[in-house]
């Protein structure tokens, strides 16, 4: 029996020395690999992954001095960054910008792009995405403390030696300038991602980093750069093979140390990318508990009794049972999904969540300010064709919205058919004044592996765009509708009452300011929509009280008996409610429009009516304000006058002279005909810097003096003409009447030394001087030059130019007698 327990013991011992033996082999085999570069071993070989990211340590070994100094590799071929990189970079570099968590959101969704272009070529050609691992759609994110390396990885598209050389350094993208600008500006690189270069936030964290790429036309290559205004290209022959992606090394800081913890990288994702439409794994830690053999007592303690004697037969087979064991914790690393959020547009607008919304346009637009979207709109459209759809209503507008509004191709959808991204350049989902909003649209109609050109002819892509520009409208139209502000003077009450919607006051007007003129494009292009764009229209008016107004609220407080809209056009407010041409409305207590926008008289030769009710310009003819039973009386009083005004202005291109009923207090104004050229537009077109004076004779409207009999100097000049028509004086005031109403009028006087001479001669008369007074001539004297000019003359010749600078005094010679 003592020789059966001696066995067991030294089993268990050899047990005990063995197992932990065979663990520290595994580690190290988990740790080490083999010196070819050809084959390395995968990750799910060493530490049970999907086949992400790993380093050979010999590859470390052979690196390490390259990565310690931080100096780009010898055998690279060396580039220059292109100067408008090299501004965005310093700027970055240098900045005091304090969240530096942008860049691990930027380098995501630069991922996030590149798997949906490759899946978007798979469409048509299942082989781009290779087999095994390299078929995986997902983004990894990996971390080295040892080394303070954070790495990003995708199986995207990946990028050649071209495109590292193009997208990463001697080529700057458009938007680098205009960020550039942007961020001198008003200093926020929140905004990087909305203008392409969010790459470059990557040097928030690091100082150094590299890029590895493989795309399937090219072998595997390495970028790196310290920001130093250089940056290398190589091919790479000691990393891991990818297979076919991206892999970005950052090399962090010591300040940012922050970012090799777990939990910082969860929390960011969670926080700014939780919406990717791809899987993002991170190579995390956990403790789980594992059973290990648990250790005995070298010792054995005899006891010389008889009970042990009887237990010999119990210990026998205790000694055949399997080795006692113990639970501990371990670490252990695996990949951990940190995205696991189902698409918004496929759930249940009823299940969506405000803040969720909110976190879906922050991620979908790259727009991570605290400011949430004004509006959104989220539905499924039924019938023939099938969509889901999320719209958005930024809370600001791009800063290059108008700027190239005809000739940009920008668009802010991205159309997904199936749940796969095609694409987020399809002009034909909304018309261009709706181009501000931003959104999705997925469609189960449209066919997947066809081109994007036929995909744009396709019959099913007319019938979305209606749909979309109808919920668009209703969209910003229930936007107004909420907003207390927006309410009729009859239900104030009630709202004020109710307290409620506090968060939506003064929306609509935030919305006006930003976007207005996109629904004012929108009335001049979309004929099919105008009246549902019209009644989104706002502007002031002279009884507002600064406050904007709209259409339906126009038409509601009209006169008795007023058939028309009335409206006037100009550069601003404050001069409109000085225009003559409001007088006498104003006094009658008729409500007028002001248009100060150079885009309203474009908008105004579309809007010809709204709700049956025509629009007028009080600047123009055809003005009716009620009925002046001494209109005939006055027009036969005047009838002299008139006709010898006309014929006096015949060289001004006077067409005629009429009797106002639009003026109170000024003397004569200067009004176009109807289908002409207002004051204002004429203004606005001489302005443009291709235009043409020939042309634009064509378009002018015929002038008309509007004189006000009612005026005393209208009277007094009846009189004198009547007296004596030939009088120069009187004609000469005449004149000068024309071209001062031309310019109260809003008109360029095409003669302006010819009226200044005027009011210089009628100032003279006022004063009693004689009209051939002269201004005295100059007596001319020869200039000689004086001692003091000729000595500042002489001290701009010294190397000083002029400037007070003290020298030693020189002692002044007396002159000779022949000198004398």
């Amino acid at each position: 029996m003592r020789k059966r327990t001696l066995v067991s013991v030294l089993f268990l011992f050899s047990l005990l020395f063995l197992l932990p033996d065979q663990g520290r082999k595994l580690h190290a085999n988990a740790e080490d690999s083999s010196d070819e570069v050809t084959d390395p071993p995968k990750v799910e070989e060493k530490l049970g992954g999907h086949g992400g990211l790993s380093t050979d340590s010999d590859v470390v070994h052979r690196e390490s001095e390259s990565i310690s100094k931080k100096s780009l590799r010898s055998n690279a071929e060396k580039f220059e960054f292109q100067a408008e990189v090299s501004r965005l970079m310093d700027i970055i570099i240098n900045s005091l910008y304090s969240n530096k968590d942008i860049f691990l959101r930027e380098l995501i969704s630069n991922a996030s792009d590149a798997l949906d272009k490759i899946r978007f070529l798979a469409l048509t050609d299942k082989d781009v995405l290779g087999e095994g691992d390299t078929a995986k759609l997902e983004i990894q994110i990996k971390l080295d403390k040892a080394k303070k390396i954070l790495s990003i990885r995708d199986r995207g598209i990946g990028m050649t030696k071209e495109d590292l050389i193009k997208n990463l350094g001697t080529i700057a993208k458009s938007g680098t300038s205009a960020f550039v600008e942007k961020m001198q500006s008003s200093g926020d690189l929140n905004l990087i991602g909305q203008f392409g270069v969010g790459f470059y936030s990557a040097y928030l964290v690091a100082d150094y980093i590299e890029v590895i790429s493989k795309h399937n036309d090219d072998i595997q290559h390495v970028w790196e750069s310290k920001a130093d205004g250089k940056f290398a290209v190589s091919e790479d022959t000691w990393n891991e093979p990818l297979g076919r992606g991206t892999e970005i090394r950052l090399h962090l800081r010591d300040e940012a140390g922050e970012y090799l913890e777990e939990s910082k990288l969860k929390d960011l994702v969670k926080r700014y990318s939780e919406f990717i439409n791809f899987p993002i794994h991170l190579w995390a830690s956990k403790e789980v508990e594992t059973e290990v053999p648990a250790e005995e007592d070298e010792e054995e303690t005899e006891t010389p009794s008889t009970e042990e004697e009887k237990e010999e037969d119990a210990e026998d087979e205790d000694s055949e049972k399997k080795p006692k064991t113990k639970k501990v914790k371990e670490t252990v690393y695996e990949w951990e999904l940190l995205n696991d959020v189902k698409a918004i547009w496929l759930r249940s607008p009823k299940e969506v969540t405000e803040e969720e919304y909110t976190k879906f346009y922050h991620s979908l637009a790259k727009d991570f300010s605290d400011e949430k979207p004004m509006a959104w709109s989220h539905f499924n459209a039924e019938g023939d064709v099938e969509f889901k759809a999320v719209l958005y209503v930024p809370p600001k507008a791009p800063h290059d919205l108008y700027e190239s509004y005809y000739n940009s191709n920008k668009a802010n959808l991205k159309l997904y058919v199936r749940r796969v991204f095609i694409s987020d350049e399809f002009d034909e989902l909304l018309p261009k004044y709706l181009s501000f909003l931003k959104g999705l649209v997925d469609s189960d109609t449209l066919p997947l592996n066809v081109s994007r050109e036929m995909l744009q002819q396709h019959s099913s892509l007319k019938t979305i765009k209606k749909k979309l520009i109808r919920k668009a409208l209703d969209m910003i139209r229930k936007l107004a509708e909420e907003d207390p502000d927006e309410v009729h003077d009859d239900d104030k009450k009630d709202v004020e009452k109710s307290g409620e919607n506090d968060e939506k006051k003064g929306q609509y007007t935030k919305f006006w300011n930003e976007f207005g003129k996109s629904i004012k494009l929108g009335i001049i292009e979309d004929a099919s929509n105008r009246n549902r764009l019209a009644k989104l229209l706002r502007f002031e008016t002279t009884k507002s009280d600064g406050k904007l107004t709209s259409l339906d609220q126009y038409i509601k407080r009209m006169k008795k008996g007023q058939k028309d809209v009335f409206y006037i056009t100009g550069s601003s407010k404050e001069q409109l409610e000085k225009s003559p041409f409001l007088e006498r409305l104003i006094k009658k207590g008729y409500e007028v429009i002001f248009f100060t926008d150079p885009v309203d008289e474009y908008l105004m030769q579309y809007l010809m009516d709204y709700e049956d009710k025509k629009f007028q310009n009080v600047s123009k003819e055809g003005l009716k304000v009620g009925k002046d039973s001494k209109v005939k009386e006055l027009k036969e009083a005047f009838k002299e006058l008139t006709k010898w005004w006309k014929e006096s202005l015949a060289s001004e291109n006077v067409d005629d002279v009429k009797i106002s009923n639009r003026l109170a207090d000024t003397p004569c104004v200067v009004v176009t005909s109807k289908f002409g050229w207002s004051a204002n537009m004429e203004r606005i077109m001489q302005s443009q810097t291709l235009s043409d004076a020939n042309k634009q004779a064509y378009m002018r409207g015929k002038r008309v003096l509007e004189i006000n009999p009612r005026h005393p100097i209208i009277k007094e000049l009846k009189e004198r003409v009547a007296n004596d028509p030939e009088d120069e004086s009187v004609k000469e005031t005449a004149q000068l009447m024309y071209q001062t109403a031309l310019i109260e009028s809003g008109f360029i006087l095409n003669d302006p030394k010819d009226f200044a001479g005027r009011i210089y001669n009628s100032v003279k008369s006022s004063l009693k001087i004689s009209p051939d007074a002269v201004a005295d001539e100059e007596v001319e004297v020869e200039e000689t030059e004086t001692s003091e000019e000729a000595t500042e003359t002489k001290s701009d010749d010294l190397p000083g130019g002029g400037l007070n600078i003290e020298a030693e005094p020189v002692e002044e010679e007396t002159p000779t007698k022949d000198e004398l």
